[in-house]
């Protein structure tokens, strides 16, 4: 009689795309934003059957815009699946913003068959070549019993040092390939390894130099809220008494209205943090590579001052402002070994007293008497009101965004969601859908202006689908308000292709997506008919039209130092 009994000793076979998705399950990824297209199909059809839930957006710009707001309301990775060639492609944007903020991504691209691979076949793009500027690394899979180790080091790569996106190209026939190989969530990566340990003997001479310090000055960065380390960042701020000044990417890390918070700086930063900036003798860095938004004349910047630049990236130090103590390290564990040293401080008294003068004297401020228009800035403070600060706060590109960071009082890190580096129009709406999919008990705003919206607000299509109950506030100010400004100031008032000649009814296109849609207009009802519109249930596009000749001020002109702003009454 043949033997029928079942060889259990037999390794299980599954598909590549079985296994890549288990391999997800392992990192703990718990959405993935995605949009299907051929080369993907396989992964769909095992996403069919899985347990990790994908949103559907509803353009590939949308889904990594989304993914980058989940990532940096959390901190945990965003995941995107895209199909191969125009797939890819509309990614390509949102990759480069995630580099410029180091934002952690995994971006898993389809790809052609791979005898297909450089015949220019039917959506054959080539994303290695296309994002290797772009990606802290990417790979194409070759072989599907790789799949467990390059998932494992994409994660690995993707969510430590410098954060930022990585790339894995999966060819059709890959996914499709049986495998015996199993999931795991292992990673070995001899040649990767990033310092996070900051060198004793810089930490004292970094301290020896804060106790001589007639004026320090602390710089908080986004590479703050990467490094989870506003508490201790607090704690350090407040044990010494230093004013603290923070980039774009940084605010939040200290709460807005803390006694030694003095602004955010930069182009349109406030008098007090720029005049800080300039007159320091010592400004301490965590976290933040010294843009030309915030260096605006790098010749001129803190002349007076030893610089001492704190920051996981290696690259960074010294290579915009000359750096005198540098410290390639981890934020959060520079800051510990900073709080286990005991110093005494020089009297800074004088150098407090003048820096809490100076935000007294000269705060963000707007013509708050005209009663013919309704100001941006007012509508920004009232949302903060509503909100007690406590929002995750979204925006797209432009002017509101500057006021936003005028004006939101931004209380804990992780808070603003905004794009830094790339200045990418159209981040507003996914972005702001994807902090609420990663925060769904919190409440969301989402600023967003009349250009920006017309880029991406195909994804409200979302909010009714999977319940998201957002926010979004448009200032419609009829122009690409922050182009038309410099050429108002530079361009002798030329608004060569800025101001928008016709625009869609914003609320009946809010309408028409199943959302709340109300449009304010009126100066002396503003704050009455704002409240009411913001207090109906469910999500709701409220359009405000502003003022469509306000400027942000202050403003530090092109190639000028930090001290020479313009716009301080």
């Amino acid at each position: 009689m043949a033997n029928t009994q079942k060889n259990t000793n037999v390794a299980a076979e599954f598909s590549g795309a079985k296994l890549l998705l288990d391999c997800l399950a392992k990192q703990d990824v718990e959405i993935i934003f995605g949009y299907p297209g051929g080369s993907v199909l396989p992964l769909y059809d095992v996403l069919y059957q899985e347990r990790i839930p994908n949103i559907l957006t509803r353009h590939e710009q949308g889904a990594i815009h989304a993914a980058q707001g989940y990532a940096k309301s959390t901190g945990k990775p965003g995941v995107v699946i895209v199909t191969s060639g125009p797939g890819a492609t509309n990614v390509v944007t949102g990759i480069a913003d995630a580099m410029s903020d180091s934002v952690p991504l995994v971006v898993i691209t389809g790809q052609v068959v791979t005898q297909g691979i450089g015949k220019d076949a039917f959506q054959e793009a080539d994303i290695l070549g296309i994002t290797l500027p772009i990606t802290k690394n990417n790979y194409q899979v070759r072989n599907s019993n790789d799949l467990p180790r390059i998932l494992n080091e994409a994660f690995h790569i993707a969510t430590t040092g410098r954060k930022g996106p990585v790339v894995i190209d999966l060819p059709k026939d890959v996914s499709v390939c049986q495998t015996t190989e199993k999931p795991s969530n292992e990673c070995h990566l001899q040649s990767y390894q990033p310092n996070t340990q900051p060198s004793e003997l810089k930490i004292n001479r970094l301290m020896g130099k804060l106790a001589e310090a007639k004026c320090p000055v602390v710089l908080a960065g986004g590479g703050v809220v990467a490094a989870n380390a506003a508490i201790e960042l607090t704690r350090f701020v407040e044990k010494y008494q230093i004013p603290t000044i923070s980039s774009l990417l940084g605010l939040g890390v200290l709460s807005s209205n803390h006694q030694l918070f003095l602004g955010m700086a930069g182009m349109h930063g406030s008098y007090a943090a720029n005049m800080a900036l300039a007159e320091c003798d010592l400004l301490i860095n965590f976290g933040c590579r010294f843009s030309d938004r915030l260096a605006t004349s790098p010749a001129d910047f803190a002349k007076n001052a030893a610089i001492v630049h704190v920051d996981i990236d290696p690259t960074e130090i010294g290579k915009i402002i000359p750096t005198t103590i540098p410290i390639v390290a981890d934020v959060k564990k520079t800051l510990l070994s900073m709080l286990n040293k005991e110093i005494k401080m020089s009297d800074i008294k004088k150098w407090q007293s003048l820096c809490k003068q100076r935000k007294q004297d000269k705060p963000f401020t707007y013509d708050r008497n005209n009663i013919a228009e309704i100001k941006p800035q007012k509508v920004i403070e009232l949302v903060g009101n509503l909100t007690n600060g406590n929002a995750y706060v979204a925006t797209d590109v432009g002017q509101h965004q500057m006021w936003v960071a005028q004006y939101y009082p931004f209380k804990f890190a992780n808070q603003l969601i905004t794009s830094g580096g790339l200045g990418t129009m159209g981040y507003g709406i996914p972005a702001g859908i994807g902090a609420k999919l990663g925060n769904p008990d919190s409440q969301i705003v989402v600023f967003v202006g009349d250009g920006g919206f017309q880029m991406t607000n195909q994804e409200l299509a979302i909010l009714n689908e999977h319940q998201l109950d957002i926010k979004f506030i448009l200032l419609n100010n009829h122009s690409l308000g922050m182009v038309r400004q410099w050429q108002e100031v530079f361009f002798d008032n030329r608004r060569s292709q800025s101001v928008f000649k016709n625009s869609p009814d914003f609320v009946m296109l809010a309408e028409a997506y199943g959302i709340n849609g109300d449009k304010i207009e009126n100066p002396k009802t503003m704050e009455e008919d704002f409240i009411k519109a913001f207090n109906k249930p469910g999500p709701g596009l409220i359009e405000v039209v502003v003022s469509s000749t306000e400027h942000v001020l202050p403003m530090i002109p092109p190639g000028k130092a930090n001290d020479q702003m313009v716009g301080v009454d």
